[in-house]
């Protein structure tokens, strides 16, 4: 194709270069917004009809063409042309051969810098309504683990070292609360993804008679943007929704970084589904938990997606500048990954057991009643920091001669403190330190089975 029959190509005297083509295309990626496209155009095309730029008949041409058009894409039977760039150049020249002189009346009052700007908004609203309904099913599958094992216990941890007892139920509510916060960032975002860009042409706006609070009605836009400039410029939106993502992912894998612990022989704390793993071409034994795996290792590229994001834009001057055009891979790829990560963590989850007794047996060590101990101590005024000081000593009173703490009698407990009381032994039992946890937010049966009936309301279960 010579430039003089590229849609820019008038003021150029010399055909573009085959490496320059081909380096320069992003068809190949952005080819997925055709539909986002296609419907800014027919908005597009409406508004100039209704402003008189172009007629009637001209605009029920251009919406009978683009409509031929998607129809095309959508069989695979659409001939993607790279020496065209874009998406948008792609659909502009079919449009103009399939229709004609009308076809080329389509970008009056628009540049590819804001029709870019409106297809990736367009397709960014649409993915967060998706992820949104992807972390809905994962919150679910949490929701429902909770209710299947209330009452059970598990030993809860800090510095990987077993820390204090409470409820199974309380952990899996614990990963509901996370990914609800996710689900906020993504509808706060939106706000800011919701703006019309198109109207804002190649940087100044433009002089035509347009009326862009029609395009935005018409495309479900609650408001325009205010500035031309910093339309074509900005992709803060992509960063945000990317930087959502990312928090995202990063809860998947720490989620999978669980997982992987306790499905461990070590562990035994969960059984994966046999579905869900895979074995070793060696050792016969093994049932390897792939996916919680591959989902803690792709984390990695969508932080990456968002460096990348945020070191394209660093140096960029107002306005627009072709290295915007590398936005679009990360996001893609970050929808991809977080998409399919949600939707296999739902799965996964759903077909999740966890060895009630292992955890169980796994609180009865490790002295996780010392600080109910010491809060018991509290109750008979004495000063925490004592407190702390006496059951730190009683603890090693147990190290030494290897005992439990509910292995110590009445009299050697008042060994270390004459306060120490018969009542003490409700306190040392893992029953009686999880039901003590009743502060909101706490791990006893009452805040918990609240908790849960709050979030099955929330989920409308």
């Amino acid at each position: 194709m010579t430039n003089k029959s590229k849609l820019w190509g008038g003021r150029f005297t010399e055909k573009t270069a085959a490496s320059v083509e081909a380096f320069t295309a992003s068809i190949q990626y952005d080819g997925r917004l055709y539909k986002q496209d296609i419907a800014g155009s027919q908005a597009h095309a409406k508004m100039l009809v209704k402003q008189g730029l172009i007629t009637a008949e001209e605009g029920e041409q251009i919406r009978r063409g683009l409509v031929d058009i998607e129809q095309e894409i959508e069989q695979g039977v659409f001939d993607f042309r790279p020496e065209l760039e874009d998406i948008h150049m792609n659909i502009e020249k079919a449009l103009v051969d399939k229709i004609g002189p009308a076809g080329a009346r389509l970008h009056t009052a628009r540049s590819r810098n804001d029709q870019i700007n409106l297809d990736l908004r367009l397709y960014l609203r649409e993915e967060t309504e998706k992820l949104t309904a992807l972390l809905v099913d994962v919150q679910t599958s949490f929701v429902k683990l909770a209710g299947k094992y209330l009452g059970a216990v598990m030993p809860g941890y800090t510095h990987l070292q077993r820390a204090q007892p409470l409820l199974v139920s309380h952990h899996m509510l614990a990963y509901y609360e996370m990914f609800g916060r996710d689900r906020e960032r993504l509808l706060d975002c939106a706000k800011r993804i919701n703006v019309l860009p198109l109207g804002a042409a190649a940087l100044a706006g433009t002089g035509l008679p347009i009326d862009r609070e029609f395009v935005a009605k018409e495309l479900g836009f609650p408001k325009v943007t205010a500035n031309s400039m910093d339309t074509v410029g900005d992709r803060d939106f992509a960063v945000e929704f990317v930087s959502a993502c990312t928090l995202i992912q990063l809860h998947l894998s720490r989620l999978s970084e669980e997982l992987v612990l306790w499905s461990t022989a070590e562990f035994n704390f969960v059984e994966l589904a046999d579905s869900f793993c895979t074995g070793s071409s060696i050792m016969p034994q093994k049932k390897n938990p792939d996916i919680p795996e591959l989902i803690r290792g792709k984390s990695g590229r969508v932080v990456g997606n968002l460096m990348s994001l945020i070191t394209m834009l660093k140096g960029l001057p107002l306005t627009y500048n072709r290295d915007l055009q590398e936005d679009k891979e990360p996001v893609f790829d970050t929808i991809d990954t977080v998409s399919q990560g949600l939707a296999i963590t739902a799965e996964l989850l759903a077909n999740l057991k966890f060895n009630t007794g292992r955890l169980e047996e796994a609180t009865r060590t490790g002295y996780m009643t010392a600080t109910d101990l010491a809060d018991y101590l509290v109750m008979k005024n004495i000063p925490f920091r004592q407190a702390h000081s006496i059951i730190g000593k009683t603890v090693a009173h147990c190290v030494e001669n290897k005992k439990e703490l509910t292995d110590l009698s009445l009299a050697e407990l008042q060994q270390f403190s004459e306060v120490i009381e018969p009542d003490v032994f409700e306190v040392l039992t893992v029953e009686g330190s999880v039901d003590s946890r009743r502060s909101i937010g706490g791990t006893s049966i009452i805040r918990v089975t609240e908790a849960l009936a709050e979030a099955e309301r929330n989920l409308g279960l």
